[in-house]
């Protein structure tokens, strides 16, 4: 998706161009300080979504999307909340306000793509365990859930429920996908529809698994491999005694 950035804020620009490099799917055009600027651009390129500031000499955002006769995609950005009401009338994507988090630019992208996927939604930034976190979509909502906090991920066909222990996600996405993205030393497939945090397993017995507070069954393709990790996890915990 080709998008622009038009902010006259410099810091406001460089964070957003910081935040769109982040993301796979999004290819930035240009990062333009004025609507005028931007103006040429959008009529001679195909350009998919703006982040848009408001406040603008010249020619502020409102404007320029009243000008506008095919419009793209338009995520507004703003240090102002009064302009909310009219902006929502030119059916922008999301209104967000200064300063603007990364948590809350994921949320607004999260709204242009009705099928946006966790690959999307990883924070590549961030290195440990402890402090991994996945974007997983929930009606029209990306709730952020730190994979520390996962005890496991049951398959509902086209769906799965991610449960922790205070909370569960349903979310529309093949449990095949996030087998692959989660970290093989800490998750494990044990069943055509089940995948558990390692460190989260009560106990284990030829046949099944308990994690939470549900016993799962061990499947017969999953059931050699399965073992074979958490064998492998409760022998390091012995030595670490």
């Amino acid at each position: 998706m080709k998008c622009l950035i038009i902010d006259d804020e410099p810091l406001a620009r460089e964070l957003m161009e910081s935040y769109v490099k982040r993301m796979d799917k999004l290819t930035l055009v240009k990062s333009c300080n004025n609507a005028l600027e931007a103006f040429p651009i959008l009529h001679q390129k195909q350009i998919d979504l703006i982040f848009l500031d408001i406040q603008m000499p010249q020619l502020t955002g409102i404007d320029l999307i009243k000008s506008l006769k095919d419009k793209p995609k338009v995520i507004l950005t703003t240090a102002y909340r009064e302009y909310a009401a009219e902006a929502f009338d030119l059916e922008v994507i999301d209104y967000l306000v200064k300063p603007i988090t990364f948590e809350r630019f994921l949320r607004a992208v999260g709204k242009v793509y009705p099928s946006t996927t966790t690959d999307e939604t990883i924070d590549p930034a961030v290195k440990s365990f402890q402090d991994a976190y996945i974007y997983l979509r929930e009606n029209r909502e990306m709730v952020k859930v730190f994979l520390k906090d996962i005890i496991y991920i049951e398959s509902l066909r086209d769906y799965v429920r991610v449960k922790t222990a205070t909370n569960q996600i349903v979310t529309y996405q093949k449990i095949s996908f996030l087998e692959q993205k989660l970290p093989e030393n800490e998750f494990v497939r044990i069943h055509r529809s089940f995948i558990v945090a390692v460190d989260k397993v009560s106990s284990f017995t030829f046949n099944s698994v308990k994690t939470g507070d549900i016993e799962i069954p061990l499947g017969r393709n999953y059931k050699q491999q399965a073992l074979k990790v958490l064998n492998r996890n409760n022998a390091l915990k012995a030595s670490e005694k």
